[in-house]
């Protein structure tokens, strides 16, 4: 079946991808929060303890592999492209599937060690389930790489949706049967791993009916003997390439196996005994998916950016690539910095509201500081990739993980648990300086001016201000009479609402982005239209 190349069908397909990767966010922040409450802080444990192992190869598989192998093949010679297709992608596959035997030999038969090295002998069951998700990492990789090398956007996207579609249905549905028959938390935690194996094999019989319906990417799979390619060297460009695309998608995920193997067996080490240390580390562990929260517009902006930087960088001597970075880096600055105050200033109602207590509200505060520094990384990195720099920022990635990694046990042991938070912070904090330091080396280019920081630093103290006068002043008279959670979701709601409006009031008086350029954003046409009526209503003034 033959697509439309041009760049407008292929945008659309961008767009379409986009869609579905921000719905595959979402719907992975709020499964998080009834599965919480379904399981309590110790389930929440043990589900978070094994997660990082599963979701480091789904990442991977989505966002790097997929991405590499699509590149590889879209560079082929067109009058090559058949026959080479055919090679490279046997060779990658069959890479791939010695990759993922690999990778299940030594999680299946390694769970027990890897449990005892995390305190917790009982979770071997848990890793050796998760471990049957790496074997859905060659058929999908090499899927979405077909299908984004062709343009062909829309199946990798239903893809993607089916495969959280399914994995949250099992992930609710099978927790709620568990816990109502046999009560195990242990179970519960291994339903909601089956949901992630089953649902990232979902995905690949979606892709198979497709790849039928497009007959021109079906592979024959090429002898070896009439191989041309180095077989090593398309296997180094995949690892190089997919390594570095998806390393920012990659480091809070190996931030959270940091976490699975220091915080609760440290924690064990400064004599909290072992059920208290589960649900501490479950009560931290909230703070994951209040960090995705925060995440979702820099998130939007990393995805549509690289597109937009490739193609306007050849055009034009790169001028309109050089807007397109400016006005990124700034939105989702602006934004990562509201994202990460406005939570501060509610994290005591929006703990109970969504998980029932407000337990360890300072320590998440600190812990949602990493939105800012993960906004300048998805960001810089996504600009960086479109602009076809991949190894610095990758090895600036590894700096922030080795400082998380030699930080961990020292600060948590020091002081508790708001350690491990505070170490998460310094390693992002150093990998965003660093993508900053890069950036201007590599292109010469000033990515904000001082009158922008100053008046995002403004908007944000008059936000932080009129939360806090709110807080002391009105917030102990309303909504008295109603219980803790309801109480707390209607405060959460008149906070966020009024700090929000001073923020975004703030900005359009200051115009810290021009009205024009709100225009390029989905969200951005109603603050344009806000920012010109604040801007009338100050000339009728004088």
């Amino acid at each position: 079946m033959s697509e439309n190349w041009g760049m407008k069908a292929y945008l659309k397909g961008v767009a379409l991808l986009t869609i579905a990767a921000l719905f595959v966010k979402v719907l992975s922040v709020v499964y998080r929060v009834p599965f919480q409450n379904l399981v309590g802080d110790h389930g929440f444990y043990i589900y978070q303890q094994i997660y990082p192992f599963v979701a480091i190869f789904v990442t991977w598989t989505s966002s790097g592999l997929a991405v590499a192998i699509s590149k590889i093949l879209a560079d082929l010679g067109q009058d090559q492209r058949q026959y080479e297709k055919n090679a490279i992608v046997h060779i990658l596959f069959l890479f791939l599937l010695a990759l993922s035997i690999i990778c299940f030999v030594i999680l299946f038969f390694g769970a027990a060690t890897f449990a005892h090295w995390m305190g917790d002998p009982k979770l071997a069951d848990l890793l050796r389930l998760g471990s049957f998700v790496v074997f859905s990492m060659p058929a999908l990789a090499v899927y979405k790489g077909l299908f984004q090398s062709a343009g062909i956007m829309r199946p990798v996207a239903y893809a993607q949706m089916v495969e959280q579609i399914v994995r949250v249905a099992i992930i609710l549905g099978g927790t709620w049967i568990i816990l109502s028959t046999t009560g195990s938390l242990y179970d519960a935690g291994k339903m909601a791993l089956a949901g992630t194996v089953v649902g990232e094999f979902a995905g690949i019989l979606l892709l198979m009916i497709f790849i039928k319906k497009h007959t021109s990417l079906k592979i024959k799979m090429t002898p070896i003997e009439k191989r041309t390619s180095s077989a090593w060297s398309i296997i180094k460009k995949l690892l190089v390439l997919s390594i570095s695309i998806s390393m920012s998608s990659l480091v809070l995920l190996v931030f959270q196996l940091i976490d699975s193997f220091t915080v609760y067996s440290t924690l064990r080490k400064l004599g909290i005994s072992s059920l208290q240390a589960m649900e501490m580390k479950g009560v931290y562990d909230r703070g994951q998916p209040l960090v995705q929260v925060g995440l979702v517009i820099a998130s939007s902006l990393s995805l549509a950016i690289v597109p937009l930087v490739a193609q306007a960088s050849k055009k034009r001597h790169g001028q309109d690539a050089e807007r397109y970075i400016q006005l990124t880096y700034r939105t989702s600055l602006l934004f990562g910095v509201a994202a990460a105050a406005g939570l501060i200033l509610v994290m005591p109602n929006v703990n109970v509201t969504l998980f029932e207590t407000p337990e360890l509200s300072s320590v998440l505060s600190i812990f949602v500081l990493q939105i800012i520094w993960l906004s300048l990384i998805m960001t810089l990195t996504a600009i960086l990739q479109g602009l076809d720099q991949l190894k610095i920022p990758a090895c600036l990635l590894v700096i922030g993980v080795l400082v998380k990694l030699c930080l961990n046990k020292f600060l948590i042991l020091h002081y508790g648990i708001v350690g491990a938070a505070w170490a998460g912070n310094l390693g992002l904090f150093i990998t965003a300086i660093g993508l900053i330091w890069y950036f201007k080396k590599e292109e010469k280019m000033n990515l904000a001016t001082a009158r922008f920081y100053s008046g995002m630093a403004f908007a944000t103290l008059a936000m932080v201000f009129i939360v806090l006068l709110f807080t002391l002043s009105v917030e102990p008279l309303i909504f008295t009479s109603m219980d803790g959670r309801m109480r707390s979701l209607l405060l959460c709601i008149c906070k966020a609402g009024i700090g929000a409006f001073v923020f975004v009031t703030m900005l359009a008086k200051m115009r810290i982005v021009s009205t024009r350029d709100w225009y390029l954003f989905p969200f951005g046409r109603r603050m344009a239209g806000y920012q010109l009526l604040l801007q009338r209503k100050n000339k009728k003034t004088r």
